[in-house]
């Protein structure tokens, strides 16, 4: 499961599917000018239809950070 955690205060999120409550799992998202954006998606079969993931949250306007 995705857990995410901010640097500055320690608040930490984990992250399920609203579909079906899988817990998401973490991600990179390669950019077309060459860098990367952490995300969150869904692998299960009963969502294959979904290809949408989500950014990280933010907390103390920084985004959240997840371990791969």
């Amino acid at each position: 499961m995705a857990k995410y955690e901010c640097n500055s205060c320690g608040m930490s999120v984990k992250t399920n599917c609203g579909h079906c409550d899988a817990p998401l799992v973490n991600a990179m998202l390669d950019l077309d000018d060459g860098n990367q954006v952490q995300v969150s998606k869904c692998l299960e079969s009963e969502c294959s239809n979904y290809e949408g993931k989500i950014k990280s949250p933010l907390c103390c306007g920084n985004d959240m950070t997840c371990s791969l």
